[in-house]
């Protein structure tokens, strides 16, 4: 009979993580695209994170992750109530947010006892998937009528103000300065990284979409965002397309996405550049940091 083990990564365990979620791609990609960005070492910064796994002799059967924002992010079989606990511990940081499969997430609201009113957003989101050679370019964007690019400086305040628009809408937060510095922070972030497309139509800007996790062989869509008054115009759809279609190009052959469960007119326009659902995620963020009994 097996012993499973249950320690901390360190570097040099990098090999055996990724066996582990390149097999399970679909629903890791935050937790690939951090380590590739940060590595297994934790020091506070941006990506980085405490990842306990379990071992089945020298292979992982389950991880659990405590990244620097305080997320706990899931790739866990039966062992989700040793390691989660154990990740905490070595953390010993708070817990903001839950992120993973939804049956998973699901599994530890239940044993954290969250209530409504602890969370500022818990949504069970439909988990689509796409092969970017099968990916179905809308006519407006194939044809020139609407036009994608990168992010550049000059768009930085429209897409602040996108950025915090968007987390009003869909993370719960609340209109203010403090959201409107966030906008303007992750816009920069993503400008620096590259991770955001906008794109326009007869000279003005529409619509955009970003890149939340990035690894070489895949995407994951994020941040898609039209203006309420320009809706219903195919924007969206078409901004996602140029992004995958850049991706398409530097090599990436699949890009996954998430939208809730009852958004079907995003889910239509996922569906029409080709996407198909193939589960569900969970993403839980608590309006405070909760410290738990370890």
């Amino acid at each position: 009979m097996s012993t499973i083990n249950i320690r901390p990564l360190r570097p040099g365990d990098e090999a055996a993580l990724e066996d582990f979620l390149l097999a399970r791609l679909e629903t890791s990609m935050f937790l690939l695209s951090n380590a590739r960005a940060a590595g297994l070492a934790y020091h506070g910064q941006r990506y980085e994170g405490d990842y306990v796994a379990a071992f089945d002799g020298s292979q992982i059967v389950g991880v659990v992750a405590h990244f620097w924002n305080d997320f706990l992010h899931f790739q866990v079989g039966a062992q989700l109530e040793t390691l989660w606990r154990a990740t905490v511990t070595t953390s010993g940081r708070p817990i903001k947010g839950l992120v993973g499969p939804g049956d998973q997430v699901g599994r530890m609201l239940e044993r954290l006892q969250i209530t409504a009113a602890q969370t500022q957003m818990n949504e069970r989101e439909t988990l689509f998937r796409l092969s970017l050679n099968q990916l179905q370019v809308p006519p407006a964007l194939a044809a020139g009528r609407v036009q994608g690019r990168q992010l550049a400086m000059e768009d930085l305040p429209q897409v602040s103000a996108w950025f915090a628009e968007y987390a009003i809408e869909t993370l719960g937060l609340s209109p203010g300065a403090e959201t409107a510095a966030q906008g303007r922070e992750r816009a920069n972030h993503h400008l620096a990284e590259g991770t955001t497309w906008v794109v326009e139509a007869a000279g003005q800007r529409v619509a955009m979409s970003s890149f939340n996790a990035r690894i070489r062989e895949a995407v994951q869509v994020g941040g898609v965002y039209t203006p309420p008054a320009l809706r219903g115009h195919g924007y969206a759809r078409a901004v996602v397309a140029a992004s995958l279609l850049h991706a398409r190009a530097a090599g990436a052959t699949l890009a996954i996405l998430f939208t809730g469960q009852e958004n079907h007119a995003a889910q239509r326009a996922y569906r029409s550049l080709g996407f198909q659902p193939i589960g569900d995620f969970q993403l839980v963020i608590l309006r405070e940091g909760m410290r738990v009994d370890r």
